[in-house]
């Protein structure tokens, strides 16, 4: 038997690459001379890289950059894909939430200066292209601090560039173009469909949740609203209708402006750098997970994009995940089988995170009792 695991990240807990090696333990133990191949996923937020070089056989450049704060400095770096000479910037790495307190969440000072200063790093191997994955951002910048640490300047009124962070933007009266920057494409990894302003835009879907508070989110609003009216003005380029553009604060946007990206699916981009369509032709089972498996799954998520290929195969296709939040008869209509919970419904949320890798073992060991003994 012949079983490919492919589980995502269970946020706040395991990594994808944590989760697969618990899945795989569990069906060894069970089932001693299985074929398990690894394949950890993501969609494009937090744990892209390592999922990528695990799955892709990629390599860490180290880095150490501006953090979320400008007084911040993080070790972090890039995945290198020597095989097409592709570079992955995971901004969560340098200008993500998590790596700020609670009481350093204020989007009006926090910057994606540190994922400028990453893709400026990756251009010294001199890549045919460049990925970035943009979830978990800590950041409403529009991206203007990664443009500005590749060379594009945002002048006041006085000729002074404008504060970093969100704070800065109302403040821009001129953008001023680097002469020698040199981009190859730039592809960001996105599974949200968000304008940059307006009702679903990054400053009032987003801001709220990296600490803005409702006079923050009216400012960030106006501030990306001029933005994008100078972009369009100044650089010929139309960021506020493009859906998808106000991902991570709006650097979606910014990638579009200020590096000609294109947006593209964080899933589909992961899988067709694993290869994992190709290993599925002779599996017998697919497995995937993640933390909530829930109505957002199903929509541009990791277990969506896995029941699209496993479709494609005569892969049987499981989901174990920390909770299932899903009725039967919807998730069997994209092609899973089966979906195990790791949390039964007597068990506490706060114990279910602290024995996270104990319930997920015992979850996995459930599901090959019931459906790989036959």
């Amino acid at each position: 038997m012949k079983i490919v695991i492919a589980m995502d990240s269970f946020k706040g807990t395991l990594t994808a690459c944590q989760a697969c090696e618990i899945v795989a333990n569990s069906i060894s133990e069970c089932i001693p001379d299985t074929h398990i191949l690894i394949k950890p996923m993501a969609d494009g937020g937090e744990g892209t890289a390592e999922a990528m070089i695990k799955a892709a056989n990629g390599q860490w450049i180290q880095q150490t950059v501006m953090g979320p704060l400008p007084d911040m400095q993080v070790d972090t770096g890039f995945a290198w894909f020597d095989s097409d000479r592709t570079a992955l910037v995971e901004m969560a790495s340098a200008s993500g939430l998590e790596l700020l307190s609670k009481d350093q969440m204020n989007p009006l000072r926090t910057t994606t200066y540190g994922t400028g200063q990453l893709i400026d790093a990756a251009l010294n191997y001199d890549p045919a292209k460049i990925l970035l994955a943009v979830g978990g951002s800590a950041t409403v910048d529009g991206g203007t601090g990664a443009a500005n640490a590749l060379g594009w300047k945002f002048l006041n009124e006085a000729g002074n560039p404008v504060p970093l962070g969100g704070q800065g933007l109302e403040q821009i009266t001129k953008i001023l173009e680097p002469k020698d920057l040199e981009l190859p494409p730039v592809e960001v990894l996105c599974d949200v469909d968000n304008p940059l302003c307006g009702e679903h835009g990054a400053a009032k879907v987003y801001a709220p949740q990296k600490g803005a508070t409702p006079q923050m989110v009216e400012q960030l609003e106006t501030g990306l609203e001029h933005l994008a009216t100078l972009v369009e003005k100044h650089l010929q380029r139309d960021i506020n209708n493009v859906p998808g553009a106000g991902a991570a604060g709006g650097l979606a946007a910014g990638a579009i402006a200020f590096m000609n990206a294109n947006l593209v699916s964080g899933i589909e981009t992961v899988i067709a750098y694993s290869n994992i369509l190709a290993e599925l032709q002779s599996a017998d089972w697919l497995i995937t997970g993640e933390g909530s498996f829930d109505r957002q799954s199903l929509y541009g998520k990791v277990v969506s994009g896995l029941a699209k290929i496993a479709s494609q195969s005569d892969t049987h296709l499981a989901v174990i995940a920390g909770q299932v939040n899903v009725p039967q008869k919807q998730y069997q209509k994209i092609g899973i089988e089966t979906a195990v919970s790791c949390r039964a419904n007597d068990m506490s949320l706060d114990y279910v995170l602290a024995n996270c890798r104990t319930l997920l073992y015992s979850a996995v060991q459930r599901f090959a009792k019931q459906h790989l003994f036959r």
